[in-house]
């Protein structure tokens, strides 16, 4: 066999291995370190000299001694420190309150708290889990719909991976090389749009048939200033936090690494102003956040060990020369990038397809004449529906271990698809217009968006166009 054939075997030894059930990121060490044994074999050298070594030990280091990574353990230690601070209950009965005369206002409040505190943990899984056995019961007994209500927690879960601070957002910017307050910034419109989109098929949805949501039967029996007060005691102080962290990174007034810093300082006085923090919770938080950063960093020493030995067979290479071989236009190109990907959406997790099969697409970019943070936008966006789509629905998977009886995982299906529906209406958004995604980066820093590493090379026309045929 030839290399690049071996480079193909290789791919598909990993995908085998991963529905198999093994270690994603040792898997690709092994097969990285394997395959580079025989790709780098020089029969003159002694066993340990082969080149695979040493490029294993460097791409350790480059990972580890990366700045751009700094910031993902203190996002995620805020995100677990606030998670445990028991703010949920408190940010939901104040929403609840708040919005009680507006139509479906059980929904609302629970689709907002999703949305918030998803953008404050970035941990999907958490969020759905939590407000399962929070709001769940409670829009149940109130009389809601239970397809409508598993929809909207399932689908509310699930922003945290597209609205900033997000995680899935600093793994793209380290594995493309793109600026992370850039990307931070093409991502508001498009995630506020979404978070949008599902408030109004709510509101509608619940004018049309009443029944599904019925009116709070104390709804009336709150006053102004009650609301108010909870409001500024659970509301303001998550909320104010999120908008500080943020606009420091977008106004440069902070790094993300530095911005982070002071939300993790942040999330432990809420947890303090609450009297939720304890050193159980401290130990807990602190083992989670690092146990979480040590799987996205050594995916990323795997990833990028496979990734060069595929690369060295001439994998990359043979990929790119069959896709350009179809004579795609531009649009034709993302949308094949884009359903490959929502098909990886179910056997993988987000970061697995950011680290290991995002880069096979990132070459490409250039010759497509597509900005990178509208591809990452577009995949960030594309993910939401591998959490909701059948037959893989993480998000459905979630909410059924904590859902009440009676709740079956068909319902949560059903809930789902609407949801699935304003989804793909984004993307066909966001194709349409891609000003969606550029607008920010532009008018706030009053630059095209481009690859750090260096400009495009010459002849690549504006992003924004990126929609013409080549």
């Amino acid at each position: 066999m030839s290399d690049p054939v071996i480079a193909l075997f290789m791919l598909g030894l990993f995908i085998v291995f991963i529905f198999l059930g093994f270690p994603i990121a040792f898997t690709l060490m092994a097969m990285g370190i394997g395959f580079g044994f025989y790709a780098y074999f020089d029969p003159a050298l002694a066993f340990w000299d082969n080149n695979i070594f040493y490029l294993l030990v460097q791409n350790t280091f480059s990972v580890m001694s990366n700045d751009v990574l700094i910031s993902i353990p203190l996002f995620l230690f805020m995100g677990y420190i606030i998670e445990r601070s028991n703010i949920l209950e408190r940010l939901f009965e104040s929403l609840q309150v708040a919005l009680r005369h507006v139509p479906g206002s059980m929904g609302v409040a629970a689709l907002v708290t999703c949305a918030l505190f998803a953008t404050a943990t970035g941990i999907v899984g958490a969020v759905v889990t939590l407000m399962g056995l929070l709001a769940l019961p409670s829009m149940l007994k109130a009389g809601y719909d239970k397809k409508l209500s598993s929809g909207i927690i399932a689908a509310g879960g699930t922003l945290g991976i597209l609205i900033p601070p997000s995680i899935m957002l600093i793994v793209y910017a380290a594995t493309a090389g793109v600026s992370v307050v850039k990307l931070y910034a093409a991502a508001l419109i498009p995630g506020f749009l979404l978070a949008g989109l599902y408030l109004v098929y709510i509101v509608v949805r619940v004018l049309i048939n009443p029944s599904l949501a019925p009116k709070p039967k104390n709804a009336d029996g709150v006053t102004f200033w009650k609301g108010f007060k909870l409001l500024l005691t659970a509301f303001f102080p998550l909320a104010f936090l999120i908008v500080a962290v943020l606009g420091s990174i977008l106004f440069g007034l902070a790094t993300p690494s530095e911005a982070a810093a002071m939300g993790a300082l942040g999330g432990v006085v809420l947890a303090v102003a609450y009297r939720a923090f304890t050193w159980d919770r401290m130990r807990e938080s602190v083992y989670l956040t690092a146990k979480t950063t040590a799987m996205v960093c050594w995916l990323f020493v795997g990833s990028w060990t496979f990734s060069s030995v595929f690369s060295y067979l001439g994998g990359e290479g043979l990929i790119e020369h069959f896709i350009l071989s179809l004579n795609l236009s531009t649009l034709q190109f993302l949308i094949m990038a884009q359903l490959i990907i929502f098909i990886l959406g179910w056997p993988l997790e987000w970061s697995e397809i950011i680290i290991i099969f995002v880069p096979i697409f990132l070459p490409m970019l250039v010759i497509f004449d597509v900005d990178p943070l509208l591809f990452g936008l577009l995949i960030a966006i594309n993910l939401q529906t591998s959490f909701l789509t059948p037959p893989m629905a993480m998000s459905a998977y979630y909410l059924k271990g904590v859902a009440p009886k009676g709740i079956e995982l068909w319902d949560i299906f059903k809930g789902c698809f609407p949801f699935l529906g304003m989804v793909l209406l984004t993307l066909i958004l966001v194709y349409i217009q891609p000003k969606i995604v550029t607008l920010l980066p532009d008018l706030i820093y009053n630059q095209p968006t481009q690859v750090d590493s260096g400009p495009l090379p010459e002849g690549v026309i504006d992003p924004s166009f990126f929609l013409q045929s080549k």
